[in-house]
């Protein structure tokens, strides 16, 4: 399969995958190159933001969303070990307690495990808030050049 006609072979990228302006008809967009957008934290249109390189925008992007994911099914979990009398989980977590010589009454357990699991949800929200307050350099229009009403 050979590339569309407009294809453009020569075209140049940087070490993140986006194209690079190439030659003197780009000379105009260099200058207004996204890219070179300062890092560090300002007020968006969003509310607090925080902008930083392309590629550790990525990371901080998918790192929270894996820790955020993460933690929801810890807690969904545990809130699912604290609700059912018979769940491999509850089964397990007594088991190690007895293990240990330890014996919670039925009551105790619930609590522990319902208020661990709403902890791993909570933290698991605030990773992903955190996560989405981050912007790569050139995301986004900044405020004073929107044209949106």
């Amino acid at each position: 399969m050979s590339p569309p006609p407009d294809h453009d072979d020569t075209q140049a990228f940087d070490e993140t995958g986006d194209p690079v302006a190439k030659d003197a008809e780009d000379a105009e967009d260099a200058e207004r190159d996204p890219r070179d957008e300062p890092t560090g934290p300002r007020v968006g249109p969003d509310g607090r933001e925080i902008v930083v390189p392309f590629r550790l925008y990525k990371a901080v992007t998918v790192f929270s969303t894996l820790a955020a994911v993460v933690a929801y099914l810890i807690g969904f979990t545990l809130i699912d070990a604290a609700t059912l009398q018979i769940s491999f989980v509850r089964t397990t977590i007594v088991y190690l307690l007895n293990s240990a010589g330890l014996y919670p009454s039925d009551d105790l357990l619930v609590a522990v495990l319902a208020i661990t699991g709403i902890g791993f949800l909570v933290a698991g929200t605030a990773v992903y808030v955190l996560g989405t307050r981050f912007r790569g350099q050139g995301m986004g229009k900044p405020q004073g050049d929107s044209s949106e009403t």
